[in-house]
This record gives C-alpha cells, sequence and structure tokens, in this order.
C-alpha cells in the first residue's frame, strides 16, 4: 500500500506508539520504509540563551536514545529528531521526504483543542499526503 511512512512519536513516548507502529506495519508494502519522528520543541532565543551550551543537542540526543531504546527490537524502523515546531516539523518532514503516509496517535479531543488545535488536526488539515489517526 504505502512506500514511505512517517510515525511521528511524543518525546514523552505516547503509549499508543506500538499501536501506531504496528498500524504502520499492516499498511506498508513490501520493502517500504518505516520513520519514527519525535519533535523536540523549539525554545525561543532568550530561552536558549539561558540554557549551557549544547543542552539543546544534548536533549536531542537523549530523546533519540529513549526512543531507539523503546524501540529496539524494531529492526524495520528509522529513528530521527528534529527540533521544532510539532505540527509544522511533521508536515514539513513529510513534504521534504516524500512521505505518503503519516500514522499517528492522537488523545480525546477536548474544549482546548476547539480553540487551539491539536497536532494531529493540524497534520490531517494540512497534510499533503494520507494521514491515519488512532484514537
Amino acid at each position: 500500500m504505502y512506500k514511505n511512512i512517517l510515525v511521528p512519536i511524543a518525546a514523552d513516548h505516547d503509549p499508543n506508539t506500538a499501536a501506531a507502529l504496528n498500524v504502520a506495519r499492516a499498511l506498508a508494502s513490501d520493502g517500504a520504509k518505516i520513520t519514527a519522528l519525535s519533535v523536540v520543541e523549539a525554545m525561543p532565543g532568550y530561552i536558549v540563551n539561558e540554557l549551557p551550551e549544547g543542552q539543546m543537542e544534548k536533549t536531542m540526543a537523549e530523546v533519540k536514545a529513549g526512543l531507539n531504546s523503546d524501540l529496539a527490537g524494531a529492526s524495520d524502523v528509522t529513528v530521527e529528531v528534529i527540533e521544532g515546531h510539532s505540527a509544522r516539523t511533521i508536515l514539513d518532514y513529510a513534504d521534504s521526504k516524500a512521505v505518503d503516509c503519516i500514522v499517528m496517535a492522537s488523545h480525546r479531543p477536548d474544549i482546548t483543542d476547539y480553540f487551539l488545535g491539536s497536532t494531529a488536526a493540524r497534520v490531517v488539515r494540512h497534510a499533503q499526503c494520507a494521514v491515519h489517526v488512532l484514537r
């Protein structure tokens, strides 16, 4: 079905991660590429200036190590960690890597989602490819 699948994973390692990866595998054609992507939220410059030098790189390395540890048995999944705004970064990554399907978990919407919108809702609205959302 799909040849290049992106599975965005929250830095707190959402408990639905395994389910999202299983859905990605079910939707994948033979030889498909599956990428687990975690986005470390970008911080404003005035905050970054107060952090110890190299802190963002260290944080990103820790997130990647955690994901690699969580996905240790998943040799069919490539792990990527990048910095940015969650929804926009997921969409930009998907466009730049010619992703043909995004599989992501979502929480049940609450009142704040109707005013601000969740990451999943933004991805669904703006993605240029198929999006499969798990609840």
